[in-house]
């Protein structure tokens, strides 16, 4: 998704060479999980309970404070995010191919008979079209709401992206964000905080998570903020920074590693199996938050970077570089990245 306003390799393999240097909101009922990810259905990280996803960190809810009672929705979570921007916003329009008849992932059923096609329609099969399109309707004063079906197909929008949308924020001392969530409550809060952000935002969806990632979500209007990271877990050893899926690939290899399976415990040494580590999710990756994770690998002395994208060119060696330059006398070993296939 554009609002202009590939498994990585087993981590356990870096960590060997590491080693060797008031009132209660309301939330939806969970869906059963696909079982495409099997670690993910009893992942710690998902909250599959109202309790528990009532408590979650970060969410900053809009119209209500804690002694208001809840408006309750019903519907998908995908839908009901796109419903709160429609209908809190008369200027937002949501566009892209095949969105009024319900979006290939069904995220936007019902959306064009509800708020009219004038302001939920489909577009030709262009992406570069769609972004261009959108970019000139946010400089219009519009909420513009580009849906791109797969990130596939984006390369073709670069030109839109990089010489109008990134260029027309730089003139004016700014730039697009870089968001991917990892959960339902993490997308619903993140989507709603890019749509009403005056900065045009890239909000990437991981498309394996849209069955796999199951968990209650609050009914209500609430946002988390963009460029800020959240520590799943804490530790003392290691830092580990990572978005999107690789976030419950990373959750596995440490299970395993703290109890691996009778296949791999001849390969892990007893003193790694009591390793604290610290898990960050990043969240919005431009801005990434540079400040959580510089404490995290002050305290930690190691970092490794994980990502599905490739090495070359990606995400980690930014990061890394810059925690080299921040953390130089701290770091006890060299930064690490786990990613895709170059």
């Amino acid at each position: 998704m554009f609002i202009p306003g590939k498994a990585p390799r087993p981590l356990l393999r870096s960590l060997a060479r590491l080693s060797r240097s008031g009132r209660r909101w309301q939330s939806t009922e969970a869906h059963p999980a696909g079982g495409h990810l099997p670690s993910i259905a009893t992942s710690a990280f998902l909250r599959p309970t109202r309790d528990f996803a009532l408590r979650a960190p970060g969410l900053r809810y809009v119209d209500q404070t804690d002694s208001d009672p809840a408006n309750e929705m019903v519907g998908r979570e995908t839908r009901k995010m796109n419903i709160i921007a429609l209908s809190k916003d008369d200027t937002a329009v949501v566009f892209g191919e095949d969105v009024a008849f319900g979006g290939v992932f069904r995220c936007t059923m019902g959306l064009a008979e509800e708020f009219g096609r004038e302001r939920v329609f489909n577009t030709p099969l262009t992406e570069q079209g769609i972004a261009g399109f959108g970019i000139g309707l946010a400089s219009m004063g519009h909420t513009a709401i580009a849906e791109i079906q797969f990130a596939d197909y984006i390369f073709p929008a670069f030109d839109q992206i990089v010489n109008e949308a990134a260029k027309f924020r730089y003139r004016s001392h700014g730039n697009f964000n870089i968001v991917i969530p990892r959960s339902p409550i993490q997308a619903k809060g993140l989507l709603l905080s890019s749509i009403r952000d005056p900065n045009p935002v890239i909000f990437m969806e991981p498309k394996v998570l849209y069955r796999s990632s199951v968990e209650q979500v609050p009914m209500d209007d609430y946002e988390i903020e963009l460029g800020k990271a959240e520590t799943l877990t804490r530790g003392n050893d290691l830092t580990i920074v990572t978005w999107g899926t690789p976030v419950y690939h990373c959750e596995t290899a440490m299970k395993m590693l703290s109890h691996p399976p009778p296949s791999l415990a001849p390969n892990v040494p007893a003193s790694l199996r009591s390793a604290k580590i610290e898990l960050i999710d990043l969240r919005t990756i431009m801005p990434w938050d540079v400040q959580t994770v510089a404490e995290s690998v002050n305290r930690t002395g190691r970092l490794i970077v994980v990502h599905e994208a490739g090495r070359t060119g990606g995400v980690g060696a930014e990061i890394g570089a810059e925690i080299q330059k921040r953390c130089f006398l701290k770091l006890n070993a060299p930064v690490r990245l786990v990613t895709g296939w170059e």
